[in-house]
């Protein structure tokens, strides 16, 4: 083997260990942290009777839920676990995973929330996670996993790539590539 070829191989090896050194950080110092707030994907009513448990078991964290069951139902459902109204806010911008997190970061963050507890379902973990870890990151803001047990099935790998592309859209324009999807421009350029 020459010596260019050894050394590609040698640079290919070091950012190998180093992109999976970042994981294995992040996923540590996801462990380590305390989280400031419970923070609720919309969805499945499931994941809001899961946070009103984890909410029990944090009497001190606030709760927001991203676009979930309608507001008197989701009131009903963190009354009945006897979590106090106003450590519960609902947040209804939200139109997709993306903007779960794009409508609700600056806010967070005017908040000086530092972390959150994700809660959202075990099948829809992975493309929240590859969300979450753009948008939030992108304001030091640290995720630590609550999935909610399912049965259903992992989403497929695409999802989570197309939603983590829009993500890195938003982080570098300002937008989620939603507005572009629902404009007349983008209906007009499909048809061509």
């Amino acid at each position: 083997m020459g010596k260019k070829k050894r050394r590609k191989l040698w640079l290919g090896i070091i950012l190998i260990l180093a992109l999976v050194g970042w994981g294995e950080y992040k996923q540590l110092r996801s462990w380590l942290v305390r989280p400031d707030a419970v923070l609720v994907l919309g969805g499945a009513e499931e994941r809001e009777h899961y946070a009103a448990k984890l909410a029990k078991q944090h009497p001190d964290l606030p709760i927001w839920v991203s676009s979930g069951s309608p507001e008197w139902y989701a009131r009903q459902i963190f009354q009945k676990e006897g979590i106090a109204r106003d450590r519960v806010r609902l947040d209804y911008r939200a139109q997709d995973t993306v903007t779960n997190f794009t409508t609700l970061v600056d806010d967070l963050k005017a908040q000086k929330i530092d972390s959150v507890y994700l809660v959202t379902s075990e099948n829809h973990l992975l493309r929240a996670r590859v969300v979450g870890e753009i948008v939030f990151g992108s304001r030091g803001i640290i995720l630590k996993p609550a999935p909610v047990p399912t049965k259903s099935p992992p989403e497929p790998w695409q999802k989570s790539l197309r939603d983590g592309a829009r993500a890195m859209l938003w982080l570098t324009t300002g937008h989620t590539g939603r507005e572009l999807k629902d404009s007349d421009q983008f209906q007009l350029l499909k048809k061509m």
